[in-house]
């Protein structure tokens, strides 16, 4: 069988624990390692888990990709593509799961040959700390393919800047690409002409510092240069305070964070979906028993007063009856809750590591475009880095709350406007140190 194939794209051939592709925009990453696993399938007995962060539906896995490849390479004989797998006639299964949102389900698969986690880039660490493990049969491996955004994303950190041992890491681009058209050459090399800069991170997979149109962009970069992500200590003499974001068909995610002088230690961070309130409650004390913490105030947004049909109480009464002190954020509008953010960011020391995917949220965390204008608009863009940022708002708000009862005022403005005093104080924290 003669099939045309990109040759930086040989090594998927070779054995190796890990198999990384990344680069820009047109390099046929996903259609090589489609093309190279089916062909491997058609020789023998393979058992592929084709992965991706998010995959709410078939839809948006690798099913479509998969079966059009079978049918440029005539290997319809060979696999049968069903509704939900792609079986083979040597015994081959491919088998489709998303990761962020399917934890459970990830742990339970057994006897996987391949996995390909394709379009990786947002792939969180929980995942990959999930993942990792799971693929463990003699002889298995992990292929990873993406574009590249930030130099920062999880999956960049782990498989390019530091790869593990043994991991065949290869870049190619759209120039590797013995399919590319020829309307996307011209594009391609449009915009090398028009904005190099440009095309060096769309086209040539050089990393960005920040996303376009990030909203934490200038916060995160000057974070970046003074050395504000690292390694940040507990001090166990004080407090740990949370910041929530609820959700349950929705995601929950918690910030960890204490006050020690002037500063705002960001320690780590926790998220997770599809559970009730009991399983974060638990998770707060498995946190605490292993690594020292004891909690002040828990922190949540006002819909945590709203009354639970399953309980008839609501979520701020669970956690009082769980022995947590509860406070509510003010409720702000997102801009004033992004401003007192911005205000407080320079303050704010993060632990790269318990952090990371919290800090992921934040580097994510974007405006939408607008429908009409194309350009970016004054909203944030709701997806999966929304909640963890988020969080961080609430934080923001809520640290700069007195602890006591505030008096009465006339608005959310009054409420921003002692927040903006009191961030600019250097007592750094509503909460004594």
């Amino acid at each position: 069988m003669a099939i045309e194939f990109p040759e930086k794209l040989a090594f998927l051939f070779e054995p190796a624990r890990y198999k990384i592709a990344y680069g820009g925009r047109g390099g046929a990453k996903s259609w090589g390692f489609g093309r190279a696993l089916l062909i491997q399938g058609a020789q023998r007995k393979l058992r592929v888990l084709c992965a991706r962060e998010f995959q709410n539906s078939i839809a948006e896995s690798a099913h479509a990709l998969l079966a059009q490849q079978i049918d440029l390479l005539g290997l319809g004989a060979f696999y049968e593509v069903q509704e939900k797998r792609i079986l083979g006639a040597t015994g081959t299964d491919f088998i489709f799961k998303g990761l962020r949102h399917n934890v459970a389900s990830v742990k339970s698969t057994e006897g996987v040959d391949v996995c390909w986690v394709e379009e990786a880039r947002t792939v969180s660490k929980a995942s990959w700390d999930v993942l990792i493990p799971t693929i463990r049969k003699p002889g298995s491996e992990i292929w990873v393919s993406f574009n590249t955004e930030l130099a920062e994303d999880e999956t960049y950190k782990r498989f390019v800047r530091k790869p593990p041992t043994g991991a065949r890491v290869v870049k190619i681009g759209w120039e590797d690409n013995p399919w590319f058209p020829d309307v996307l050459r011209q594009e391609a090399l449009d915009l090398r002409a028009r904005d190099p800069i440009a095309y060096e991170t769309v086209w040539g997979g050089h990393c960005k510092q920040v996303l376009d149109g990030a909203i934490y962009a200038n916060e995160i970069l000057a974070a970046n240069s003074a050395g504000r992500f690292g390694k940040v200590p507990f001090d166990p003499s004080k407090p740990v305070h949370t910041f929530w974001d609820l959700g349950r068909a929705d995601k929950t995610a918690i910030w960890f964070a204490q006050v020690v002088g002037f500063e705002f230690r960001l320690i780590a961070y926790y998220e997770n979906r599809g559970h009730a309130l009991q399983h974060y409650i638990d998770q707060l004390r498995t946190v605490a028993e292993e690594r020292g913490y004891v909690y002040g105030e828990h922190w949540l947004p006002h819909d945590a007063r709203n009354e639970l049909l399953a309980s008839k109480r609501t979520i701020e009464q669970q956690m009082w009856d769980a022995g947590h002190r509860v406070r509510i954020v003010p409720k702000l509008t997102i801009a004033a809750g992004i401003d007192a953010a911005r205000l407080l960011f320079s303050r704010c020391w993060f632990d790269e590591e318990l952090c990371a995917d919290g800090l992921q949220a934040l580097r994510n965390y974007r405006y939408d475009i607008d429908d009409a204008t194309q350009q970016f608009s004054k909203n944030p863009l709701h997806d999966w880095a929304s909640h963890g940022a988020d969080a961080f708002r609430y934080f923001a708000v809520g640290i700069a709350e007195p602890q006591a009862p505030a008096k009465a005022e006339t608005g959310p403005q009054d409420r921003y406007a002692r927040i903006r005093r009191r961030a600019s104080q250097p007592s750094g924290s509503a909460w004594a140190t």
